[in-house]
C-alpha cells in the first residue's frame, strides 16, 4: 500500500502543486480581469468534471475493481478481455458526452454567455480522457501504479505548457480578450490528454510480454461470457460515478447557487460577486486540491488491494488494510491541511497577491479540506469492500444536509458560508461511513484513536510554531512582496515539517503507520 501510495500521491502532488504554480504568471497576465478569468475558469471545470464523471461512467475505477479481483483469482486472461471490450464503449460514450456538452453549452450557461465557448472548449477533450482514465485503471487493477502516476505527470505538464504560451500570447504579445485565453487555457485539457495517453500507450506495448506470460499461465478454469463481464462491470461501475462525481456537486452548488443567493440579500455588482466567488470555488481551491489530492491518491491505491483480501475470504487483512488506510490518512492530511491554514498569508501572496480577505478564505478552507480528504477516503474503504450502495446512500445524505446548510450559512456569512456548508455535508458522510466500518469490520477505535490523538497534538503543536513565525515575519518585513512571502513559508514550512517529523520519529508513531524503513529516516536526521 505504501508502494503504490508513494507513486500515487508523488504524482498528485507534483501535479497539484505544477497546477497551482502555472497560477501564479497565468494570474498576473489576465490583469484586471484575473479574478474573473479565474472565475471563468472555475465555472467551466466545476461542470465538465460533472460531464467527466459521466462519459467515464465510474468504469475505469470498476475496472480497476474487476482486474485486481480476477488476477487474485490467478484469471489474468479475463482481466485482459475486459479491458479490450470496454475500451471501445469507453471511445464511444466520451464522444457521446462530448456532443452532449457541446449542445448543451447554452442551458448551462444559465444567462452567462461567456461560459459557452469555454464549456465546448472542454467538451473535446472527453473524447481521449474516458479511454485514458480506462486504461489507468486497468494497470492499476496489477497494483501497478507508476504508469497512473508517470501519464498524470505528463498530461498536467502539457497542459500547463499550452496553458502559459497561449495565456501569454493573447494576453501579453496580441493584448487580446480574456475571455478568449480563458477559452485556450480550459481547451489545453484535450492537449494534456494527448500526451497522457500516449504515455500508457508506451507503458502498455512494454509491459505487453508480462501481460502475455501471466495470461499463459492463468488457471483458466473459470469462463465467463463477455455479457457477464460488462453486466458485472456496469453493476460496480454505477455507485463509482456518483461517489466521483459527489465534490463536484458540492461545487455545482456552489456554482448555482452563490450569484443568485448573493444578488438576492445584497447590492452587490455581477463583477463583485463572481469575485468573492473565484476567492473560495478557484483560488484557495486550487491550493486546498494539493492536500485533499493525498486522499485520492490513497484511495486509488487501497481499492484494489481491499479487493484482493475480500476476494480470498482474508477478513482479518481487510480489517488490517482499513485501520491501515485511515491512519495514513491522518498522518498525511493532518499536518498538510492545517501547514497550509499556518502559512496562508504568504502562500496566498506568492500566488494570487496580497488579500486579507482571500487569505481568510484560504484558512477555513484548509481545515474543511480535511473533512473533504476523509469523505474521499472512507467512501473508497466502502467500495473496496463492496459495499457500494452504502457508499452513495450515504454520500446523497451528505448532499442533502449540504443543501439544508446552504442559504442561511451564504447569507450569513458570504464566500466562508459555501466552504462550512460542504465541510458540514461531507463530516455527516463521514460519520456514518465510518460508524459501518467499525460496526462491521471490528476496527480497532482505541488505536485509531491514540494515533489521531498524538498526530493531532503533533500537528497543533507544528501549527502552533509555524503560525508564531509567520506572525513575527509579518511584522518585520513587507507583507505584499512575493519574494519575501516566498522565503517566509520555504523558512517556516521546513520547521514546522521538521518538528512533526521529529515528533512523529521520537514517539515512534512514524514506525506504527509507516514501517521499519522509518529507521533510515531516523539514522539520517541522527534522532534516538
Amino acid at each position: 500500500m505504501l508502494r503504490g501510495s508513494a507513486w500515487m500521491t508523488s504524482a498528485s502532488i507534483f501535479s497539484r502543486i505544477l497546477g497551482a504554480i502555472y497560477i501564479i504568471p497565468w494570474y498576473s497576465w489576465f490583469g484586471t480581469h484575473r479574478l474573473q478569468a479565474n472565475a471563468l475558469y472555475a465555472k467551466g471545470y466545476t461542470v465538465y468534471a460533472v460531464f467527466l464523471m459521466l462519459s467515464t461512467a465510474g468504469i475505469p475505477s470498476a475496472v480497476s475493481k474487476q482486474v485486481a479481483h480476477y488476477n487474485s483469482l490467478n484469471e489474468y486472461g479475463i482481466g485482459r478481455r475486459l479491458y479490450k471490450r470496454t475500451f471501445m464503449l469507453m471511445l464511444l460514450l466520451g464522444i457521446l458526452m462530448a456532443i452532449v456538452l457541446w449542445l448543451a453549452a447554452p442551458i448551462l450557461a444559465a444567462g452567462d454567455s461567456r461560459t459557452i465557448p469555454v464549456f465546448r472548449s472542454l467538451a473535446i477533450a472527453l473524447v481521449i480522457i474516458p479511454c485514458m482514465s480506462l486504461t489507468r485503471g486497468f494497470f492499476q487493477g496489477y497494483q501497478d501504479m507508476a504508469p497512473s502516476a508517470v501519464s498524470q505527470l505528463v498530461e498536467q505538464v502539457v497542459r500547463v505548457i499550452y496553458m502559459l504560451a497561449t495565456a501569454f500570447l493573447i494576453m501579453k504579445v496580441m493584448n487580446g480578450n480574456y475571455e478568449f485565453g480563458v477559452v485556450q487555457s480550459t481547451f489545453a485539457a484535450f492537449v494534456g490528454a494527448i500526451g497522457g495517453m500516449l504515455t500508457l500507450i508506451i507503458y502498455y506495448f512494454r509491459k505487453k510480454r508480462k501481460f502475455d506470460n501471466l495470461n499463459v499461465n492463468s488457471n483458466n478454469v473459470i469462463e465467463v461470457s463477455n455479457g457477464r463481464l460488462i453486466k458485472e462491470l456496469l453493476a460496480q461501475s454505477i455507485p463509482f460515478i456518483f461517489i466521483g462525481i459527489s465534490s463536484t456537486l458540492y461545487n455545482l452548488v456552489d456554482q448555482y447557487s452563490f450569484p443568485s443567493i448573493m444578488k438576492a440579500v445584497t447590492n452587490y455588482s455581477d463583477n463583485y460577486i463572481d469575485a468573492m466567488y473565484a476567492l473560495f470555488a478557484a483560488n484557495a481551491n486550487k491550493l486546498i486540491m494539493i492536500s485533499i489530492s493525498l486522499a485520492s491518491a490513497m484511495a486509488a491505491t487501497t481499492i484494489p488491494l481491499l479487493i484482493e483480501a475480500i476476494t480470498k475470504n482474508e477478513k482479518k487483512i481487510a480489517q488490517k488494510q482499513l485501520v491501515d488506510t485511515i491512519e495514513l490518512f491522518f498522518f498525511i492530511m493532518l499536518p498538510s491541511s492545517l501547514g497550509i491554514a499556518a502559512v496562508a498569508r504568504p502562500l496566498y501572496v506568492v500566488f494570487y497577491g496580497y488579500s486579507t480577505y482571500g487569505v481568510y478564505i484560504l484558512k477555513v478552507s484548509a481545515y474543511t479540506a480535511i473533512a473533504q480528504g476523509l469523505f474521499v477516503i472512507l467512501a473508497s474503504l466502502l467500495q473496496g469492500i463492496y459495499e457500494n450502495k452504502r457508499a452513495v446512500i450515504y454520500a446523497i445524505i451528505g448532499l442533502v444536509v449540504k443543501l439544508a446548510v446552504q442559504y442561511p450559512l451564504t447569507v450569513s456569512l458570504a464566500a466562508f458560508g459555501p466552504l462550512i456548508a460542504s465541510a458540514i455535508g461531507m463530516l455527516v458522510s463521514s460519520f456514518l461511513m465510518f460508524r459501518f466500518l467499525k460496526r462491521n469490520y471490528s476496527l480497532n477505535l482505541k488505536q485509531i484513536q491514540k494515533t489521531f490523538n498524538l498526530l493531532m497534538t503533533f500537528t497543533f503543536i507544528m501549527f502552533l510554531i509555524v503560525s508564531v513565525l509567520v506572525w513575527i515575519l509579518g511584522l518585520l518585513f513587507n507583507q505584499e512582496s512575493r519574494i519575501i512571502a516566498l522565503i517566509e513559508i520555504l523558512f517556516s514550512a521546513s520547521i514546522g515539517g521538521y518538528i512533526y517529523v521529529l515528533l512523529s520519529l521520537k514517539t515512534r508513531v512514524a514506525d506504527h503507520i509507516l514501517g521499519a524503513k522509518v529507521e533510515r529516516i531516523r539514522t539520517l536526521l541522527h534522532i534516538k
